[in-house]
């Protein structure tokens, strides 16, 4: 599984831990994220992350 990273604050988004504190469970890749999902840290959008 692939990790991004957002380009703001530098967050990395792990597919395998995924983000469960916001309704994303582990094993979620990045694409399956819903589109309105944003940064835990720092609240930009999926569109601020790259590709690690």
């Amino acid at each position: 599984m692939e990790n991004y990273v957002c380009t703001v604050c530098g967050y990395v988004y792990d597919s395998a831990v995924g983000d469960p504190d916001n309704g994303v469970a582990p094993g979620t890749a990045f694409a399956d994220i819903p589109e309105d999902w944003v940064c835990p840290l720092c609240g930009v959008g999926k569109d601020s992350f790259d590709k690690e």
